[in-house]
């Protein structure tokens, strides 16, 4: 069966995480996604981390599936190549291709208004910083969110090491490309569509209500550690040393806990005692202190292990603390166990455990994962199929430094 997107075809300009990712997702659904890099690879190509023959497992991790062409994007007639791929129509007439999708400064030859004179119905992706257009980033965006003040036990902001911003806003680029396809299969009209990495982080503050929060309400969430805000859920130590992260939201989850750990009656005695009611979520938040002494001593006393065996089919909501080493040994979520993992044989790099697009489709089967290409790869192909140039043509690119083939380690 083809995949969702099939015949689908994306060309992508970028670095970092954002719009690699929204190219990756569309990629691993079936999209041809042609990623142009100038020769030598853009700024993102070495992050770490790095594998020991040098190779980013950072880009190696954000462009699967994807086609590589290396071009002198420095110089006129590698402009001039990438300006064609990127207008190039499809066999079919044009319908399925036309789309750029990048993160970098769409300035020059790749504004939408030079491009969208060669190819009018061109759809244009762009990732920005600031809603005025001024750079921004993750960290910087982040960091006048709210989150790194919520985060932790004190007074400290505290930074998380997870993009979320970059990676909402790459599936949010992934979104609002279809959408615009959408729009171009039924009126044949093109468009630039503008993304603020900065709207993305705000939008979901908003989303989740501590916009309203402090508008209503007066309030701003302080710092909670590990607790969950609004209903009962922290973190436990247990007696071997690892700790867990309870949550209960539902009374179903909240009478499980009571009935597996034995301690019901005497968690059942501290709405009493404190008069909140325990069946609503706010009023274990309420006694979310005098809960966690009662439950406390029972997770000290009992090893993951067994905490993992007791909880198995209960109902209660929970999950063991885990490092990165952890995760890759000893989850099976992460294994091939999981149909969404594969063992794949990645250039630069070895074999390596990789996963495809986490969607599941009840009517296609899921694809397998597919290594991201070596930088250049595909430049000859590339060249030669969607622009028609010949053997000749393309050796004298090469010649020229024009274009350059896979980078060899």
């Amino acid at each position: 069966m083809a995949a969702p997107l099939s015949g689908l075809r994306v060309v992508e300009v970028s670095a970092f995480i954002a719009a690699p990712i929204g190219g990756m997702t569309l990629a691993q659904l079936g999209a041809d996604v042609i990623r142009i890099d100038p020769i030598g690879g853009n700024i993102d190509y070495r992050r770490w981390p790095l594998s020991p023959e040098g190779t980013s497992l950072y880009w190696t991790g954000l462009n699967k599936a994807k086609r590589s062409v290396a071009l002198a994007l420095n110089r006129p007639e590698g402009q001039e190549i990438a300006r064609a791929l990127i207008c190039a129509p499809d066999e079919k007439g044009g319908e399925d291709a036309g789309i750029l999708l990048t993160n970098l400064p769409a300035s020059g030859w790749m504004s939408h208004a030079a491009l969208s004179a060669h190819r009018p119905d061109l759809i244009m992706l762009r990732l920005i910083g600031n809603p005025d257009g001024s750079g921004a980033v993750d960290y910087t965006v982040n960091s006048a969110a709210g989150f790194p003040t919520a985060t932790g036990r004190g007074e400290e902001p505290v930074n998380h090491v997870l993009p979320a911003w970059d990676i909402a806003a790459g599936l949010y680029l992934a979104t609002g490309l279809l959408s615009a396809e959408r729009t171009r299969r039924r009126d044949g009209r093109g468009q630039e569509v503008v993304l603020s990495l900065a709207d993305v982080a705000f939008a979901s503050v908003a989303n989740l209500g501590y916009v309203a929060d402090v508008q209503v309400n007066g309030a701003v969430r302080p710092p909670m550690g590990n607790e969950l805000y609004g209903a009962f859920g922290r973190d436990f130590p247990t007696a071997d040393g690892r700790r867990v992260m309870i949550v209960a939201i539902s009374n179903r989850q909240w009478r499980a806990i009571g009935k597996v750990t034995g301690l019901a009656e005497k968690l059942a005695m501290i709405g009493p005692m404190l008069d909140v009611n325990l069946d609503e979520e706010g009023g274990r938040y309420e006694a979310r202190h005098a809960i966690a002494a009662v439950l406390a001593p029972w997770f000290a006393r009992h090893p993951l292990a067994e905490i993992a065996r007791l909880f198995e089919g209960s109902g209660i909501l929970w999950g063991p603390y885990q490092d990165f080493g952890q995760l890759v040994r000893e989850d099976p979520r992460v294994s091939t166990a999981n149909p969404m993992f594969a063992e794949i044989d990645q250039p630069g790099v070895g074999r390596i455990l990789a996963p495809a697009v986490p969607l599941a489709f009840s009517g296609t089967p899921r694809p397998e994962p597919t290594p991201a290409p070596r930088l250049g790869e595909h430049s000859d192909a590339v060249l030669a199929e969607v622009l028609g140039l010949s053997a000749a043509a393309i050796g004298k690119l090469h010649d020229a430094g024009i274009v350059a083939g896979p980078e060899e380690r």
